[in-house]
């Protein structure tokens, strides 16, 4: 079990009645109810501290080791922290209903006419249930399990359970898929627009599995996968079978290959040797969140979009997820590379709800213009 933390937050008028850094009394009261949420009867703070014109702190302890604090803001933000670790098999001594009773009695202290109780944050859990999303907003997942965790050379590869969304797949503690986001998998293949049977696709990414089996319901003329990690491929085939199904049993089916190659070399491969493809699905990565468009990261974004639109058909496509669609400025930056590439292209966007993702998800729909002008243009004259 965890550490457990537990934060109340209230709100006063600091210049009314019921101010505690003026009524001592008052004070004395408030001390009296934190302290009793780690110990059995009131006692004096541990510390207490004078903060001047910024309020004061008290802190509170119990010989469980719990620990409790007050904090007076004086513009009229009173919070309480209150911190105890629950052993393995034990009840916590700090109950919700303990928290809410405390809760209520401080309001009537005050006069609050605003507080906020804020669920438990559960501290160093053997199932870490929280998850930042990508705008750096925390949530916290119902994890029951740590079905697989290993790391490979390029990666940490986590695969939790959750009883809502089966098992979810998070790479550097990136959440990546789950069995419950099919929406992600058809909406970077277009939700329907296009029609692959008969056509040549190129992968990049994809280690989970569930574009390539998405696709192989179309009757594709080939599909060609790179993905670099075999340990992420391996994890998928045995956990996430809601994802892959049997689609990476085997790596190569009678119009499909799964290469576990570093893409950049292969890329330029078939760079050099003419080799294009109808459709290019970029599944490696999200879109870096930075304040300018450089880096490490921004410099691999721009070598798989050059490399993409050398291999892409005149008339083809090209898909890749985005961002959260909070990221403006990522996605702007995005959207300006686009603008540089050596050839001209158009683009679309899609914003759909991913499941376990918890927030609106961006994907690109991308198309060369010219080249594809002057494909239509010489198919007419000829």
């Amino acid at each position: 079990m965890p550490a457990l933390h537990t934060l109340l937050d209230f709100q006063f008028e600091p210049g009314g009645p019921k101010n505690p850094l003026g009524d001592q009394a008052l004070y004395r009261d408030l001390c009296s109810l934190v302290s009793g949420l780690v110990q059995s009867g009131s006692a004096a703070p541990l510390s207490s501290v004078s903060l001047g014109d910024s309020g004061s702190l008290d802190v509170f302890t119990a010989e469980n080791g719990s620990h409790a604090t007050l904090r007076v803001y004086p513009q009229g933000l009173l919070t309480v922290d209150a911190e105890v670790w629950v052993a393995e098999g034990e009840q916590p001594s700090i109950t919700a209903e303990h928290v809410a009773s405390t809760q209520q009695k401080i309001n009537e202290l005050l006069g609050c006419k605003k507080s906020k109780r804020f669920p438990f944050i559960k501290r160093g859990a053997r199932v870490d249930p929280y998850v930042p999303t990508a705008d750096n907003k925390l949530i916290e997942y119902d994890f029951d399990e740590v079905v697989y965790e290993a790391d490979s050379p390029y990666q940490n590869i986590k695969i939790m359970h959750s009883p809502q969304f089966g098992n979810m797949l998070l790479l550097d503690n990136d959440p990546n898929l789950a069995e419950s986001d099919i929406a992600y998998t058809r909406a970077i293949l277009g939700n329907g627009r296009e029609d692959f049977s008969g056509k040549t696709v190129l992968i990049l990414g994809g280690g989970d599995g569930g574009i390539l089996h998405e696709l192989r319901q179309g009757s594709p003329k080939w599909v060609t996968m790179l993905e670099i990690d075999q340990l992420v491929i391996n994890a998928a085939i045995k956990h996430l079978r809601g994802i892959c199904h049997d689609s990476m049993d085997q790596l190569k089916g009678h119009n499909y290959e799964v290469l576990v190659e570093d893409c950049i070399p292969i890329l330029e491969k078939y760079v050099r040797e003419g080799t294009m493809f109808d459709y290019v699905i970029n599944d490696l990565t999200a879109i870096p969140i930075s304040t300018q468009p450089v880096g490490d990261s921004w410099d691999f974004l721009r070598k798989i979009l050059d490399f993409s639109m050398q291999v892409l058909k005149p008339t083809g496509r090209y898909y890749t997820q985005g961002n959260g669609a909070n990221m403006v400025d990522a996605l702007r930056m995005y959207e300006g590379q686009l603008e540089k590439l050596s050839c001209k292209v158009e683009f679309s966007k899609e914003t759909v709800c991913v499941p376990s993702y918890h927030e609106l998800w961006v994907f690109y729909r991308i198309w060369k213009v010219d080249a594809a002008k002057d494909m239509q243009s010489t198919n007419g004259s000829s």
